[in-house]
């Protein structure tokens, strides 16, 4: 015998999807398992959002890229860099947001950090000359997980044969 509320009658009470902020450690971890994401800079009069490749160096964003708006926008700048993942059939999914400051780096940098941003691992997906290499050091980050409460049945019970 079943009890508790009938998910299949109409207007049966369901739970309501819950929105969980994220803290710093979960957000470096989410970012760390993607390798594409969205850079926001300020360039020809208004908020720009370039889709780009990156990897982590750390808690230091690396992106390569090459020569145009985006380079020049993203140099010594305040920049945003978004990642997020959704599952539309769940309606899941989680965004992470960074702000922070944006430097291109070149040989006149430490031979170090050279070597460390070059060893990162980025790989760019688009073609052409990519030799170009951004850093984004994080002034903040904050994410938030929407996480699924009870989703309704697909079909009523009429549906089934």
């Amino acid at each position: 015998m079943r009890t508790g509320p009938d998910p299949f009658r109409k207007g049966a009470p369901m739970s309501r999807p819950e929105l969980a902020e994220l803290d710093a450690a979960e957000c470096y971890r989410l970012l760390a398992t993607h390798e594409i994401g969205r850079l926001g800079v300020n360039a020809e009069h208004y908020p720009l959002i370039f889709p780009v490749n990156y990897a982590l160096d750390r808690e230091v964003i690396v992106i390569r890229t090459h020569p145009g708006t985006k380079l020049t926008a993203a140099g010594h700048a305040n920049v945003t860099f978004e990642v997020d993942e959704i599952d539309r059939r769940t309606r899941t999914g989680w965004s992470v947001l960074v702000r922070g400051l944006a430097e291109e780096v070149t040989d006149a940098h430490r031979a170090e950090l050279v070597e460390r941003t070059r060893a990162s691992g980025v790989r760019p997906w688009a073609p052409g000359e990519h030799g170009r290499w951004v850093r984004i050091i994080p002034q903040g980050i904050s994410g938030r997980r929407i996480m699924p409460g009870e989703l309704p049945p697909p079909f009523g019970p009429g549906g089934y044969l």
